[in-house]
């Protein structure tokens, strides 16, 4: 029998809470597309203070609602 030694896949996406820099403070993209999902839901605006890893669990979560995550 033959072993697959193969690396993980390098593109899949890791939990946000595993992050490394997910304390970090969010980032300008990741605000501004906050904004425009937020908008789009009918929700108000995210505050300023989010974490990376939080603004993307919140992304997701918006793109789900607003259809983009498909």
């Amino acid at each position: 029998m033959s072993q697959n030694n193969a690396p993980a896949d390098p593109t899949a996406a890791k939990d946000p809470d595993e992050w490394t820099t997910g304390d970090e403070p969010m980032t300008g993209a990741q605000s501004s597309y906050l904004q425009t999902l937020a908008r789009e839901a009918g929700e108000p605006a995210p505050s300023d203070d989010l974490s990376k890893a939080d603004a993307s669990k919140r992304i997701d979560e918006l793109q789900e609602r607003t259809g983009r995550g498909r």
